[in-house]
């Protein structure tokens, strides 16, 4: 497991942009939080929750499309029986942005009644847009503007500042730069963060994390990462991610002279093929086990 004394990241302008949300609190009707549909549990920043409070909230489990289809759905029941809705999408392709809208009607039904009572049925309705670096922020606020209103890369840390942008349905979004948290208590929420590129590589050291994310490929999704590579399940060194590294980078060509690895090559071909969803549709976490009811009342007597 890596270090993660290793994985903190916690620039000034993750402070300030904490700070900014919660100014900004008052000027929205919900908050949409937009997480990693592989990684759900880990791109949540629980600072958000802590922030946001009672406000309504609608989360997007976006990246759908490389994601697990069947986890995915565990995802949303598993909201869905804590109250809160959430749905699948894909903001570059815009899947799923379509249910926006009316899920967020649906969450802000009771006040909308009110507002209609009280005559201010034609106010927009506004929403607040946050999330960890790297989740599809931007590319979310683009597909419903129909513009390039947002900067989109394929990396943490762009977007820098506060934006609004109106919607021609009678939305208006709050655009809130990406937030981490000061540190990682569970070091596994950092290497999963770090799988899907939500923390800068540079900061990290690539082969180990490359190692780390095999491991548990072999464990997980042992014929996906057989067929992407070309392996077979009996090669598999179950547990060794410096073996298994060295056998994808053997399988793929990538040797100096000598003969050996060039084990850095092969860890950056293998984080780049499973963040562009090369390797196929992979959830690395499934929602919590929750309790069964109690049997002692619904099992039948026995005479």
């Amino acid at each position: 497991m890596i270090d993660p004394q290793h994985i903190q990241w916690f620039p000034g302008h993750m402070a300030k942009t904490r700070r900014m949300m919660a100014d900004n609190l008052k000027l929205v009707d919900l908050v949409v939080e937009i997480t990693d549909a592989r990684i759900p549990k880990s791109s949540r920043n629980p600072e958000i929750d802590r922030i946001v409070g009672s406000k309504p909230r609608l989360i997007l489990l976006n990246k759908c499309d490389g994601a697990d289809e069947k986890i995915t759905k565990e995802w949303i029941a598993y909201y869905g029986r804590q109250g809160i809705a959430a749905l699948a999408t894909d903001c570059r392709s815009g899947k799923g942005l379509g249910q926006l809208v009316p899920a967020a009607r649906a969450v802000l039904k009771e006040e909308m009644a009110r507002r209609q009572a009280r005559g201010m049925s034609a106010r927009p309705i506004r929403m607040m847009i946050v999330g960890i670096p790297n989740v599809g922020k931007s590319s979310f606020i683009n597909k419903m503007a129909g513009s390039k209103r947002a900067k989109v890369e394929d990396r943490p840390g762009v977007t820098c500042g506060k934006q609004w942008v109106g919607l021609d349905n009678g939305i208006e979004l709050l655009d809130m730069p990406g937030v981490l948290w000061p540190k990682f208590d569970d070091p596994i929420v950092g290497e999963h963060l770090a799988f899907t590129g939500a923390i800068k590589d540079d900061i990290l050291d690539i082969e180990t994390l490359a190692m780390r994310f095999l491991q548990l490929m072999a464990q997980e999704y042992p014929q996906m990462l057989c067929q992407r590579f070309r392996l077979n399940l009996e090669e598999l060194p179950q547990g060794d991610g410096e073996a298994l590294l060295n056998l994808v980078g053997r399988k793929r060509g990538m040797l100096i002279p000598g003969g050996e690895v060039n084990t850095e090559r092969a860890a950056i071909t293998v984080l780049d093929e499973f963040r562009s969803g090369k390797m196929g549709r992979i959830t690395l976490e499934r929602p919590p086990v929750e309790k069964a009811p109690s049997q002692e009342s619904t099992a039948p007597r026995e005479d």
